[in-house]
């Protein structure tokens, strides 16, 4: 699946986009993975947005990058997403792929830290990410926090 990427500070999103995110992100983790959570948590704000758009453009794959300081202490990439349409095309490992990219042009080659679910170890394995924490439950579901710290 071939998707347009896009990369933007919460500033700029526009209001389409913005409401891309939103949805996109309730669509799956609220609606699919029947988790009411508060998404409005600030973070946006700080955030850098990384969408994914299909040929119909539609946000297929989003991730935020948050800058050391506002999620964990390191730089970190949250609310990674992908849609039931671009599920099992590459798009999840090209959005970690690009946020790695952008994350090295904005800081340099720094840590990474995630708060990822159980089910994810091993994709985010893949891009160099160790288990760093025991696994805890976040909106009832199990995580663990995972750390990128060799390059």
């Amino acid at each position: 699946m071939h998707l347009n990427w896009i990369i933007k500070h919460f500033s700029s999103l526009s209001l389409d986009e913005l409401y891309s995110v939103i949805q996109l992100r309730q669509a799956v983790f609220v609606v699919e993975q029947n988790c009411p959570y508060q998404d409005a948590d600030d973070k946006d704000r700080a955030a850098v947005h990384v969408m994914g758009f299909d040929g119909r453009k539609e946000l297929a794959a989003y991730a935020r990058l948050l800058p050391a300081g506002a999620s964990f202490e390191e730089v970190s990439i949250g609310r990674v997403i992908t849609s039931k349409s671009a599920r099992g095309s590459g798009s999840g490992k090209e959005l970690i792929r690009l946020c790695l990219q952008h994350i090295e042009q904005l800081y340099g080659k720094v840590p990474v830290r995630i708060g990822a679910q159980c089910y994810l170890i091993q994709f985010y394995s893949g891009f160099g990410f160790k288990v760093v924490s025991p696994e805890y439950l976040e909106d009832n579901i199990p995580h663990v926090e995972m750390l990128r710290s060799e390059f």
